[in-house]
């Protein structure tokens, strides 16, 4: 069975940083699309950035642009999101997913729900408050 696990998350001031990761396990992240995904109480879950499996192109929703960066680490079979200059608003529970079907990364992310063959982890809970 596919597995993800997301890590990283926690309680930091506004204006700071957090960096989640996503590591795989029984199988090679490589070739998949990953996409981080975020949903705070009472609101629909969003797709954050995504990135390519064929070609490590990169999406972000608007709101996270010049602030978040993903990348991927094969070596590691992992998935980083480096979160810069945090907002109240970003509060959320983070989650990440694999995805072989789905054909970009903006595609990914901007589906409604995420992509509904993927393989989830379990989340991470990332609060930014003073």
């Amino acid at each position: 069975q596919l597995q993800l696990v997301e890590s990283g998350g926690g309680l930091v001031q506004p204006g700071g940083s957090l960096r989640l990761s996503c590591t795989a396990s029984r199988f090679a992240l490589d070739n998949y699309n990953i996409g981080w995904y975020r949903q705070a109480p009472g609101k629909e879950r969003e797709g954050v950035s995504c990135i390519s499996g064929a070609d490590d192109s990169t999406y972000y929703t608007q709101s996270v642009k010049g602030r978040f960066t993903i990348s991927r680490d094969n070596a590691k079979n992992t998935v980083t999101l480096q979160m810069n200059n945090l907002k109240p608003e970003d509060t959320a529970v983070y989650y990440c997913a694999a995805d072989r079907w789905i054909t970009t990364a903006q595609a990914m992310c901007v589906m409604t729900g995420g992509p509904p063959q993927g393989t989830w982890g379990q989340g991470t809970q990332v609060t930014v408050s003073s």
